[in-house]
């Protein structure tokens, strides 16, 4: 047998080690980057029609905000009785947004729907946040954001609107996302000039959906806006 010299063990130990921390560094990575919020799963299809929709849509130079804005003037909080997707289904906008936006849920009956979710686990797509939900304990933790807030959708052209429009684009499950209340109160009525989720890996799900919202309702966007719009579309 070949005996190693008392100068070789140092370096050969040293070596080992740093294969063994490497190895640690990156086990340790994959670990957080799996356990992470997943990136949006936008098509670049999709993120081109939105682009094309974009290009059409009429451009103010900067929000002018309105001081007549009531949320009230876009109808009842989560009314069913509007004629969108999920609409007339039996539940309320709530219900069927926590519904269709959380997992391994479980369903009760409540004044507003037959078969709400009482309970529930999902990650904000604002913030990768893991949120635990139980209506019987903090149920202000999960938030429904309007992607498009209805105080900015009011000052671009709503306020024109008859009652039944804005009632659905206050209902429309297309504008409408679940998200932890603490990026809900962050965001407020900001535009995305001014606000986008601190998740990156969510904006171009947020600027496609965006978009496609004022492409559908015809509203009017302010030019900031529709240039941060263009560059994160223009790298989905």
């Amino acid at each position: 047998m070949i005996m190693a010299s008392t100068g070789e063990w140092p370096l050969r130990w040293w070596l080992v080690t740093l294969g063994c921390v490497g190895t640690a560094v990156l086990v340790a990575a994959g670990v957080v980057v799996s356990d992470g919020p997943t990136r949006d799963p936008v098509s670049s299809a999709r993120a081109q029609r939105a682009q094309s929709t974009l290009a059409g849509v009429a451009v103010v130079g900067e929000r002018s905000s309105r001081t007549d804005y009531q949320r009230e003037a876009f109808g009842t909080a989560w009314t069913d009785a509007v004629d969108v997707a999920d609409g007339a289904n039996g539940c309320d906008t709530r219900n069927d947004v926590l519904g269709r936006d959380l997992g391994d849920t479980r369903r009760g009956p409540v004044s507003t729907c037959p078969r709400a979710v009482v309970a529930g686990e999902f990650r904000s797509p604002y913030t990768g946040e893991f949120i635990v939900f139980r209506r019987d304990r903090r149920a202000g933790a999960v938030q429904i954001d309007h992607i498009v807030p209805l105080a900015y959708a009011w000052d671009m052209g709503a306020y024109a609107w008859p009652p039944t429009t804005r009632r659905e684009l206050a209902n429309d499950p297309a504008n409408l996302v679940a998200v932890d209340a603490a990026s809900n109160l962050a965001k407020s009525d900001r535009e995305p000039a001014v606000w986008m989720p601190p998740n990156a890996g969510f904006h171009c799900q947020y600027a496609v959906q965006f978009v496609e919202v004022v492409g559908a309702y015809r509203l009017r966007l302010d030019a900031p806006s529709k240039q941060v719009l263009a560059g994160v579309l223009a790298r989905c």
